[in-house]
């Protein structure tokens, strides 16, 4: 297997008494896609600050390419970042802006201009080089801020939040910009966002992160759909969350009612599974066999050709099932009407923490 291209070991950051993160070990492929999650104060973009050499850690030792990075200083580590800002010069062109790294490297003019305007080409944008950056679109001057940070290749590119500022339309042009060029060019991304959709389209890998430490690290689908644990659970698609104890044969009693399994749960342990919202089917009749929850319909949540209904039990469990709305056109829906919702056994996935 090839040497990591980073690695954080046992790394701690302190802000005088607060541990912002705690004793942080992972790995970042060469050539990955990398994306962190996790809610505001979580840690993540202190970590990528760490990277970044604008943190230095408490305790541990960040290694690039089987380097130390503790005393090396930000602009001797080539990597660069695209902030949430875009910290673009304002008094600078578009061009003149993408060779401000080069020209900071010792580049001579006329290659730096050559290499700036190969950059906006690539970027779609080569035909406003000379134009201001205050008279670009949001979506021209995030791509000013991308070839300026990629202008110097280099071999990991941090990006902390840079499509939050954008329109809706914009964002899902970018994410498919951003896919794009990590594929092509081959260069490390680590990316910081507090919106799932963003990580999901994009990401090889993910790490969520809470309360200063690694909640879980995985493809998306393995943390969508095998959560490590009840926060990844609650922060991270819509789960519908069962807690009970195990009665034995690999049956939990809860609040909602008793349920098959296919993984095992010791008799009388407590335990909790999972079942994501688009893995339960709804009924207006009751299934006769497998596992069956009844409910009373609240509210649904319609958005194009998904519909994300909102249910609640007798015991005062919250529910929700996301499906198709043509597979549904002819289901009467009204607050109060009950509705059965059923789910395979091994669509759950039984949480280990």
């Amino acid at each position: 297997m090839a040497e990591p291209l980073v690695v954080f070991d046992n790394v701690v950051k302190r802000f005088d008494r607060f541990e912002a993160v705690k004793r942080m070990n992972f790995e970042i492929r060469e050539g990955e896609f990398l994306a962190f999650m996790g809610p505001s104060g979580c840690g993540k973009t202190t970590t990528l600050r760490m990277l970044a050499g604008l943190e230095q850690p408490t305790e541990g030792d960040i290694r690039l390419a089987g380097k130390s990075l503790l005393n090396v200083k930000p602009h001797e580590r080539d990597t660069p970042m695209v902030w949430q800002s875009l910290a673009l010069f304002p008094f600078l062109n578009a061009r003149e802006n993408v060779e401000f790294g080069l020209k900071m490297r010792g580049v001579d003019a006329l290659n730096r201009k050559r290499r700036a305007l190969d950059w906006l080409e690539r970027l779609g944008i080569s035909e406003f080089a000379e134009r201001n950056v205050n008279s670009l679109s949001g979506g021209q001057r995030q791509r000013v801020a991308l070839a300026r940070a990629l202008v110097t290749e280099p071999k990991i590119l941090l990006l902390d939040e840079p499509l939050s500022a954008l329109d809706a339309h914009l964002v899902i042009r970018m994410q498919a910009v951003l896919t794009k060029l990590q594929r092509e060019l081959g260069i490390t991304f680590v990316y910081v966002t507090h919106s799932q959709s963003e990580a999901f389209a994009m990401a090889d890998r993910i790490v969520i992160m809470s309360k200063g430490e690694i909640a879980q690290i995985g493809s998306a689908r393995d943390i969508y759909r095998t959560p490590a644990n009840r926060f990844v659970a609650e922060f991270v698609g819509r789960n519908n969350i069962f807690s009970g104890r195990g009665t034995g044969k690999n049956q939990i009693a809860t609040g909602a009612g008793t349920f098959l399994l296919n993984e095992d749960v010791l008799k009388d342990a407590e335990a909790t599974f999972v079942v994501a919202a688009d893995l339960m089917t709804p009924s207006l009749s009751r299934p006769k066999t497998g596992n069956v929850v009844e409910a009373q319909f609240l509210s649904e949540e319609f958005v194009g050709a998904m519909v994300t209904m909102f249910l609640e039990t007798k015991g005062g469990m919250e529910l929700k099932v996301q499906v198709q709305e043509r597979t549904i056109a002819d289901f009467r829906r009204e607050p109060g009407q009950t509705v059965y919702l059923s789910f395979d056994p091994a669509r759950a996935h039984v949480l280990k923490g």
